[in-house]
């Protein structure tokens, strides 16, 4: 069962395991940014020592903010998912972003950004 909103909280989705993936190096700038994160991964325990949810629906509250490191197909499959979470934005990192995901997530009034999570973390665009 979920727990009340955490502020201040992202949901990384496609969080990686291996270090060369800006998925993996997110997970740890976001924490030490000062965001509470939560990895979600289908397979892998941990990312970066925080314990992965294996979907969105297993995550621990509410995210703040979602953002996709997964191919837009993926990101197609989740988008009733994010929207039952009710982030105020989703970001769609690139290679994530689609014309139909940024439209599927508008027809469930989902604010979606096609755009790096990262860049917009060390520009100050990320609240």
């Amino acid at each position: 069962m979920m727990n009340a909103h955490v502020p201040r909280s992202i949901a990384v989705v496609g969080a990686s395991t291996d270090p060369e993936r800006t998925a993996f190096q997110a997970v740890g700038d976001l924490a030490a940014a000062g965001w509470t994160v939560w990895p979600v991964h289908p397979r892998a325990a941990a990312v970066r020592g925080f314990a992965c949810a294996p979907s969105l629906a297993a995550l621990p509250g509410r995210p703040e903010l979602i953002t996709l490191y997964v191919n837009p197909a993926v990101g197609l499959t989740l988008v009733d998912a994010m929207a039952a979470l009710g982030p105020r934005t989703v970001w769609l990192n690139p290679g994530a972003e689609s014309p139909e995901l940024l439209a599927a997530l508008a027809a469930r009034n989902v604010t979606a950004v096609a755009g790096c999570t990262l860049v917009a973390l060390r520009t100050g665009r990320l609240r």
